[in-house]
């Protein structure tokens, strides 16, 4: 960000512009009149540069670096007959790869554009973008104030922002024959999710108390760990009663059926005993529509309203801690991981490639749901140096 400095009690600019830090001294002294004069020419400087239209002689016209960014710009101009701005190429980028991508994330990509990169970069030819500018962009990021009245994007948000950016300028830089800026920029870290699991007690309570027309519905979250997209798509077809198998084949997501998350979350859901009687009945329900928990006309329900109408009001109404409803995910996990099922399985039933995440993600609950933290190897090496020593 520009600032205006002084020097032997003179005011000078100070700012960075195409990746130089500029200094440009005046003979005005500093003087509280004169500070507020260059700060608004200061202000005009900076939003000229980031719409890509400051030109440089129009300000300091007898400054020495005036040649130089001439040369610059008319280096550029030569070759830019055949190079898009970046709205333009954004557009090109956007049309050929949208056929792989699916609804929700087209949609989310498409926002993070018309929100926040076009209006940043979208007047700039796509070669003349630099890194210290990509650099301000998601420090802005964080200091954006939003419509809630908080300040600043989460870094997570920040990161789905920045990623078409990267994905932009990379495919720009290799059709169009330049180093992309976006070289050696690293995502933000991103703190860890909490994972605040419900203890089988508290589902048990919620399954007692919770409306009796969503009692079969949150007992299959609690006890199939299936992702809310997943669970609002459930369709009869994908009940297999004979097998006691839930197939997970496809997920409502952004009010669309889509196919599954990745290729692990296409799977088979083994039902356990309550599962398979809460089916059962829920069949007796709406087993003449297409989905399994539906509205009266019979189309998915509302995660909205589903969460916004039962969910929190249940939860306030048993002074349980505020959790959002994919905690069930989390508790069923953690509740397999306690009866001492198979890592392996559970990481099927889960949809996850492989246990990597089941263990980096929940097997620290497990001491706490099974009292097993390592008094059970104790108890062994006891038992086995005791026969050793009776045995001398």
């Amino acid at each position: 960000m520009g600032a205006i400095n002084k020097r032997s009690g003179l005011l000078f600019f100070d700012f960075r512009y195409r990746g130089h830090r500029c200094r440009e001294y005046t003979k005005l002294s500093a003087t509280p009149a004169n500070i507020k004069r260059m700060k608004l020419i200061m202000q005009r400087i900076e939003a000229e540069i980031t719409l890509g239209t400051f030109e440089y002689a129009n300000y300091f016209p007898k400054s020495k670096l005036v040649q130089k960014f001439t040369d610059h710009q008319q280096k550029i101009t030569e070759i830019q007959s055949d190079i898009p701005n970046f709205s333009q190429f954004t557009e090109v980028w956007f049309s050929e790869n949208e056929i792989t991508w699916k609804p929700s994330y087209k949609a989310t990509l498409r926002n993070s554009l018309d929100k926040h990169i076009l209006p940043g970069f979208g007047k700039r030819f796509i070669n003349t973008i630099e890194k210290a500018e990509i650099l301000k962009f998601r420090a802005d990021l964080a200091k954006l104030r939003r419509p809630s009245g908080k300040v600043g994007l989460s870094p997570s948000r920040i990161n789905h922002v920045m990623t078409p950016l990267r994905m932009i300028l990379a495919e720009a830089a290799d059709r169009f024959g330049f180093e992309s800026p976006y070289k050696n920029i690293k995502p933000l870290r991103v703190p860890k999710n909490q994972i605040d699991p419900f203890s089988l007690e508290e589902v048990i309570l919620i399954l007692e108390t919770v409306r009796p027309d969503y009692k079969n519905f949150y007992t299959a979250r609690f006890f199939t760990g299936m992702r809310t997209g997943e669970i609002h798509g459930l369709k009869w077809k994908y009940v297999d009663f004979e097998r006691r198998q839930i197939l997970v084949r496809e997920s409502f997501v952004m009010n669309e059926m889509t196919d599954t998350k990745t290729d692990s979350s296409n799977r088979e859901i083994h039902m356990s005993e309550p599962v398979y009687d809460a089916l059962k009945a829920q069949y007796e329900i709406t087993g003449r529509s297409a989905f399994v928990f539906c509205n009266q006309v019979g189309k998915p329900l509302s995660v909205h309203n589903v969460t916004k109408r039962v969910w929190y009001p249940l939860l306030r109404y048993l002074d349980l801690a505020k959790r959002r409803p994919y905690q069930a995910r989390h508790t069923a996990a953690t509740l397999w991981l306690a009866s001492g099922e198979s890592p392996e399985w559970i990481a099927r039933q889960l949809g996850h490639s492989s246990t990597e995440m089941l263990f980096r993600v929940y097997s620290r609950y497990v001491p706490n749901l099974t009292r097993q933290d390592g008094s059970a190897f104790a108890a062994l090496l006891s038992k086995k140096f005791n026969a050793n020593e009776e045995s001398k």
